[in-house]
C-alpha cells in the first residue's frame, strides 16, 4: 500500500559496450531482505543496450545492457548520488529498497524486461522498429521506451517515474563544452525556469548538444554534430516535472521530494566534474496501473557528405522530405505509436512464418537407416553422458573438452540434442534484424539541376552503410555483400538504394581503377570515395561481390533496365575477374583480418561464380556473343579450380591451393545456389557439407584453419548449402553460442568455436561489433524467398 518511484538513469553506453549480446545477463540485482515499508523507492540504471540504428549515428537500443537495480546499502547510494557526496555522508537513504528481475523477452522489434518491486510488476519495454517497405518511418532516428508498472495485490499505490540522460549521449570526451534546450512542442521553454503546464498531449524534448560541433566528424563513435534528443509527454500523470542540473543535485530532489523543479540550468559546461542531466518526473498518484511513454535518438542535420556532379554536397536525411523539421518529426514519431507497433506486429509475425514455411519444406530426415547400436563410450570422458537425439540420432558429449556433442561412431559434430532447429533460427534472425539495419541511413539524393539543394521530388533515396567497429568506412562492398540477404528477403530495393552511390561515383568518373572501389569513403559520414584510386586493395573481392549484388537485385525484382543501366561498368568489371580471379595472387578477401595468403580458394571460388552471374547478365542485356564466352570462362576456371582447390583426398576443399590438410568455409559458393547458377556442381555442395562436421567445434565451424575463431555471416551462407544435418550443426552451434556466452557487447559476427566461445578472443583478434554483416544470417530465408517458399515480407 506504500509510496512506489521509478527511477532510470538512461546512460551514453561506452564507446566500445554499444549492445549486448543475447541473452542479456541481469549484471547485479540483489533480493532485498524484509518487507517493502511505507515508501519505497526503486533506482534502475539502465545503461542502454544501443546500435546504431543508422550510420547517421541515429542510436537505437537493441536490448537493455544493465538494468540495474540498487538495494538500500552505502554503495547503492554511491551510485546513485555520486562518491563522496558531503550531504549525503556514509548513510543511506533508508527506503530505497532493491527490484527482482523477472524475466527477458525480445523479438525482431522489442526487447521487455520485467522485475518485482514489492506489490507491483515493473516493465521496461523498448521498441526500434524494424520496417523495411516504409521508407519514411525507417529513416525516423528515433525509438521508443515505454516503462509500466502493474498492481500485484488488487490494490492501489502511489506511483512516480523518473528518468534522466547524461550528456556522454553527446560528447565522447569530458573536456568539451555541452549546451542544451528544453521544447514544448516548437516552442522553447524559459531558461530561468518555467511551467509543465502543457496539456497531456504536449511533447517535452530535451536537446542536448556540442557547443562547438564539427559537422561530418565523429569520436569513438559519437556525432560530433547534431543533437541528442530525450523526448516524454505528461501523459495521465497528476503531476509532470522536469529539470537539468547536475546529477546528484536532480536525482537527490526527487529521491526526497518526488518531483523536480521545472528548472533548466544554463550553466552550459563539460561532463566532468559537474555532471549535467536532463530529467523528466511523472507523479501518478494512486492507480494500479501507469505507464510513461519515452522517445530517444541523435539526430544529424546535414546527414552525409557526399561527392557527386555537383561537387561534395550535404545530403539531407530523408525523414525531412517526408516529416519536415526535427520538431514536426518528433511530433509525429511519439503520436504514431500505435501504428508502428501494428506495423511492426506485421513484420514480426511475417518473419515467423517465413522461418516456419523454410522449415515445414527443408526438415529432411537425418537419421541412419541401419538399426542403432548402443554408442561406445566415449574415450577419456569424465564428465560426459550418451544419448539419442529427437531424429533418432545416437551422440556422445563430454563437458570436459571442446568437441561438443559427437556421432558415436565417426565422431563428427552434431547438432545440439532435444533443440529445434526452426526456434535456433528464429531466435537468430529475430536478434539480427535490428542490428541489420542500425548500419544504414536513408539520404534525400542532390538536385539533378546542377544546384547543391537537396531534391525534394526524389522518389528514391541514396543509402549510406557505416562499417561500424572495424574501420568506419562508408558503403564497404565487402560488408553490403554478406549483409545482402537480409535485403533480398525484406526489401531487394534497398539493395538498390545501397549500390547506387557507389555507382554514381565510379560511373562519375570519380575512380581510376579498372575494377570496383572497396568503398565509397574511409570513415562514415563521408562518402566522397576515392579519386587517387588508394583505397584498400580487394579487386576480385569487390568486382565479384558488385556483379552478384547487381544479379541478385534482379533476379528478386525482375528489374532488367537496373542491369542495362550498369551493364558497361559491369562488363569493366567481369574483364577483371577474367584475368585474375583463377589466380587472384597475394589479394585479399574480406577475411582481411585473417591475413594475406596467395591464392585463396574461397576468394578464387567468388570471381568464377560472378563471371557465371554475367553470362546471364549478359544475356538480359541482348549481348548473347559476351554471354557465351562468359559462360566458357566460368565452365572452364571451375574445372581448374577443382584441380587446384580439393584436397588430394577428396573430401574437401583446401584453404589455399596445393595446401594439403588445410581447410576453409566455402561460403562463397552460397550466391551460385541462391541465384541458381549451375557452374557449381551439387557434388562440391555435398563434398563440403560431408566434410564440416568432422572439424566441427562445440560453437561452431572455424572459418579456417588457421585459426578457432569463426564469423557468424559466413557460417550462416555456408550453412545454407549444406545438407539438414550439417545445417543444423551450424545453426544449432550459432544459437549455442548466442545463448550460453556473456558479453558487453552487441551480437558479434567473430568468436571462438572452443573454450568459452570468448568474444573476439585473443588481443591480436579483431573486435566485431554490432556489424550490419549479420544481414548474412537470413541466408535461409532468401533462399527460401528464391525457391518461392517464404515469399518474402
Amino acid at each position: 500500500m506504500g509510496e512506489h518511484s521509478l527511477l532510470s538513469h538512461l546512460e551514453a553506453p561506452r564507446a566500445n559496450l554499444s549492445s549486448q549480446q543475447f541473452p542479456p545477463k541481469i549484471l547485479s540485482s540483489t533480493t532485498a531482505s524484509g518487507s517493502f515499508g511505507s515508501q519505497v523507492s526503486v533506482y534502475q540504471r539502465m545503461v542502454l543496450d544501443i546500435i546504431r540504428w543508422s550510420s547517421e549515428f541515429k542510436w537505437r537500443q537493441l536490448l537493455v545492457n544493465v538494468i540495474e537495480v540498487i538495494c538500500s546499502d552505502e554503495v547503492a547510494i554511491d551510485r546513485i548520488l555520486g562518491q563522496g557526496l558531503p550531504w549525503v555522508g556514509k548513510g543511506c537513504l533508508p527506503n530505497l529498497q532493491s527490484a527482482k528481475p523477472l524475466s527477458v523477452a525480445y523479438d525482431s522489434q522489442y526487447s521487455n524486461f520485467t522485475f518485482a518491486a514489492g506489490p507491483v510488476v515493473i516493465t521496461a519495454s523498448f521498441l526500434s522498429s524494424v520496417l523495411p517497405d516504409d521508407l519514411c518511418r525507417t529513416s525516423i532516428p528515433l525509438s521508443y521506451l515505454t516503462t509500466s508498472i502493474q498492481s500485484t495485490d488488487n490494490s492501489t499505490h502511489d506511483v512516480q517515474f523518473y528518468s534522466d540522460v547524461n550528456a556522454a549521449w553527446a560528447a565522447s570526451e569530458t573536456n568539451v563544452t555541452v549546451q542544451w534546450d528544453l521544447y514544448e512542442g516548437f516552442n522553447k521553454i524559459n531558461r530561468s525556469g518555467g511551467i509543465a503546464g502543457g496539456s497531456s498531449s504536449s511533447i517535452y524534448s530535451w536537446f542536448v548538444y556540442l557547443q562547438k560541433p564539427y559537422v561530418f566528424a565523429e569520436q569513438m563513435d559519437v556525432p560530433l554534430w547534431g543533437n541528442f534528443t530525450y523526448s516524454s509527454t505528461p501523459m495521465d500523470a497528476e503531476n509532470f516535472t522536469f529539470q537539468s542540473g547536475s546529477s546528484g543535485n536532480v536525482r537527490f530532489q526527487h529521491v526526497m521530494q518526488h518531483f523536480l523543479q521545472n528548472l533548466v540550468d544554463v550553466d552550459y559546461r563539460p561532463r566532468a566534474p559537474t555532471e549535467p542531466v536532463f530529467a523528466y518526473a511523472h507523479d501518478f498518484g494512486r492507480v494500479s496501473t501507469a505507464s510513461v511513454r519515452y522517445i530517444i535518438g541523435s539526430v544529424q542535420e546535414p546527414a552525409v557528405r557526399y561527392l557527386s556532379t555537383q561537387g561534395i554536397v550535404p545530403l539531407q536525411p530523408w525523414w525531412k522530405r517526408c516529416y519536415g523539421d526535427i520538431h514536426q518529426m518528433i511530433d509525429f514519431h511519439f503520436n504514431d505509436f500505435n501504428e508502428t507497433q501494428l506495423l511492426a506486429f506485421q513484420f514480426e509475425n511475417q518473419l515467423r512464418a517465413a522461418v516456419n514455411a523454410y522449415y515445414s519444406d527443408n526438415m529432411a530426415m537425418v537419421s541412419r537407416n541401419n538399426t542403432p547400436s548402443l554408442p561406445p563410450i566415449y574415450a577419456n570422458s569424465t564428465q560426459g553422458h550418451n544419448g539419442t537425439d529427437q531424429y533418432g540420432n545416437q551422440f556422445v558429449f563430454d563437458s570436459s573438452n571442446v568437441y561438443g556433442y559427437l556421432d558415436p561412431q565417426t565422431f563428427n559434430g552434431i547438432a545440439i540434442p532435444d533443440v529445434q532447429e526452426a526456434e535456433a533460427y528464429y531466435s537468430i534472425v529475430a536478434l539480427s534484424a535490428r542490428q541489420v539495419m542500425g548500419a544504414y541511413t536513408l539520404a534525400i539524393p542532390p538536385s539533378s539541376g546542377g544546384d547543391i539543394t537537396a531534391d525534394n521530388n526524389a522518389t528514391d533515396p541514396l543509402m549510406f552503410q557505416k562499417e561500424i567497429s572495424s574501420n568506419g568506412n562508408t558503403n564497404t562492398v565487402d560488408v553490403m555483400y554478406p549483409a545482402m540477404p537480409f535485403f533480398l528477403y525484406a526489401n531487394p530495393n534497398l539493395l538498390r538504394y545501397n549500390l547506387e552511390p557507389l555507382y554514381q561515383n565510379q560511373e562519375g568518373g570519380f575512380y581510376p581503377n579498372e575494377y570496383s572501389m572497396h568503398d565509397l569513403g574511409s570513415h562514415y559520414p563521408n562518402a566522397t570515395g576515392h579519386v587517387e584510386g588508394n583505397d584498400e586493395y580487394m579487386p576480385v573481392e569487390e568486382s565479384g561481390n558488385m556483379i552478384l549484388m547487381s544479379y541478385a537485385y534482379y533476379m528478386f525484382t525482375n528489374d532488367t533496365t537496373y542491369l542495362r543501366t550498369h551493364y558497361p561498368i559491369l562488363r569493366k568489371f567481369a574483364s577483371y575477374l577474367n584475368l585474375y580471379s583463377l589466380t587472384p595472387g597475394y589479394q585479399l578477401s574480406t577475411d582481411d583480418f585473417a591475413g594475406r595468403l596467395a591464392n585463396q580458394t574461397n576468394l578464387a571460388i567468388k570471381g568464377i561464380v560472378g563471371i557465371s552471374a554475367m553470362s546471364q547478365i549478359a544475356l538480359l542485356c541482348d549481348d548473347p556473343s559476351a554471354a557465351e564466352n562468359y559462360s566458357t570462362t566460368a565452365s572452364a576456371y571451375y574445372q581448374q579450380w577443382e584441380s587446384l582447390a580439393i584436397d588430394p583426398t577428396g573430401t574437401h576443399t583446401t584453404l589455399a591451393y596445393h595446401w594439403r590438410s588445410s581447410y576453409s568455409l566455402l561460403y562463397n559458393i552460397y550466391p551460385a545456389l541462391l541465384l541458381n547458377l549451375s557452374v557449381i556442381p551439387p557434388s562440391l555442395y555435398k563434398q563440403q557439407s560431408d566434410f564440416y562436421p568432422s572439424v566441427s567445434q562445440i560453437y561452431g565451424i572455424p572459418l579456417d584453419s588457421r585459426h578457432s575463431y569463426t564469423k557468424s555471416d559466413e557460417s550462416m551462407w555456408a550453412a545454407a548449402t549444406c545438407e539438414p544435418a550439417t545445417r543444423r550443426l551450424f545453426v544449432n552451434g550459432l544459437a549455442r553460442w548466442v545463448n550460453e556466452t556473456q558479453t558487453e557487447g552487441p551480437f558479434s559476427d567473430l568468436w571462438e568455436t572452443k573454450g568459452m566461445g570468448e568474444y573476439g578472443g585473443r588481443p591480436e583478434v579483431v573486435e566485431f561489433r554490432g556489424r550490419p554483416v549479420v544481414g548474412g544470417h537470413f541466408s535461409l530465408l532468401a533462399l527460401g524467398r528464391a525457391r518461392g517458399l517464404t515469399g518474402g515480407v
